[in-house]
């Protein structure tokens, strides 16, 4: 007898026995009910933001061609369509001025006008007394001739401080149009701070801030440019959105600085790039976080769905899951109309 001998089984059956696993996770994935049992990441309607490109006229419904099923919309045109969501369940939207370029100028003064089309979309929401939460989002390159978020010094970048003065009066008047919710989306430093205390000293201390805190110079953003009309004519955002290739500690640094300043929402841009981030961003703080599934990511969900390469509704409510786990209370989506046919409310 071998030295080894005393320790095999000499029964077949008994050693096949032991090689059978023990913990077998599969059986909590058994059947329908068991898996929905032990589901946790569910993303709801009322989770989602709903982007709306909204321009002068009426009855303007334009589609936007890198970016199948989103819509341009005139004032009237918009808040018939945002009525119909709100029956479906969906809580909020983000309007996004696109004005004529002849109305373009280099400190962007069209932004101020109180019946520009984002403040005349407002105003009939809260005539209809819409159950939605009206957010906007408070920049200066849909509305300057050269695209960038605000007037420039003489060298062509952004006057940071400048710019400031200029976006705590874009916020008042969309405050006293009605906006329930303000989001800054230039990058330029303090500006929490100074739209806090712009507000609060008018008496719109009601109005919340959701702070586009993290928001890299991503190439993720060309069918928005295209459907907002706001590429910038020369050079390009990098000297104010984030970098790409930055370590992680930057966007936390941002991210802090900006609840110091009196933020009440920390948003991440964009988000399925960036996921790693928006986890850590969720850690670090006690705010509520959004992210934004930027125009990039649905027109290259949407391109592959519409190839039959992706199945739609398994792609969206994957992506919008994914964004979900990673940390997002609420998530800012073009695929938002479509995933409320297939989320719980």
């Amino acid at each position: 007898m071998g030295i080894y001998d005393t320790h095999m089984d000499q029964n077949p059956s008994r050693t096949m026995d032991c090689c059978k696993p023990v913990i077998r996770p599969r059986r909590l994935r058994r059947g329908e009910l068991m898996r929905s049992m032990l589901q946790r990441v569910r993303p709801r309607r009322s989770d989602l933001i709903v982007p709306v490109f909204v321009t002068s006229g009426a009855q303007v419904h334009t589609p936007i061609a890198s970016m199948p099923g989103v819509y341009r919309y005139s004032p009237d045109t918009a808040v018939g369509w945002l009525s119909g969501l709100a029956e479906r369940g969906l809580a909020a939207f983000l309007v996004f001025g696109v004005i004529e370029r002849g109305r373009k100028d280099a400190t962007g003064s069209e932004a101020l006008n109180p019946e520009n089309p984002v403040c005349q979309l407002l105003r009939l929401v809260r005539e209809k007394n819409l159950p939605m939460l009206a957010m906007t989002d408070l920049c200066f390159c849909e509305y300057t001739d050269h695209g960038h978020c605000g007037p420039l010094c003489a060298d062509g970048t952004v006057d940071n401080d400048a710019t400031l003065e200029l976006a705590v009066r874009q916020a008042l008047l969309h405050a006293q149009c009605g906006a329930d919710v303000i989001a800054p989306s230039g990058m330029m430093d303090g500006i929490i701070g100074a739209l806090r205390r712009g507000l609060d000293s008018q008496g719109f201390a009601d109005v919340a801030l959701m702070s586009y805190a993290v928001k890299y110079a991503s190439a993720f953003y060309g069918p928005f440019r295209d459907a907002a009309e706001s590429a910038p004519q020369s050079g390009d955002r990098r000297g104010y959105q984030m970098d790409p290739l930055r370590g992680v500690e930057e966007a936390l640094h941002e991210a802090m600085l900006d609840e110091r300043q009196g933020a009440d929402v920390l948003m991440v841009k964009p988000a399925m790039p960036y996921l790693d981030v928006l986890a850590q961003v969720r850690q670090r703080t006690n705010l509520p976080v959004a992210a934004y599934q930027v125009s990039g990511e649905y027109a290259m969900l949407q391109a592959a769905i519409a190839q039959g390469w992706l199945d739609e509704r398994g792609a969206i409510c994957e992506s919008l899951a994914a964004i979900k786990r990673a940390g997002a209370d609420w998530i800012i989506t073009y695929f938002a109309e479509r995933a409320a046919n297939w989320l719980e409310r």
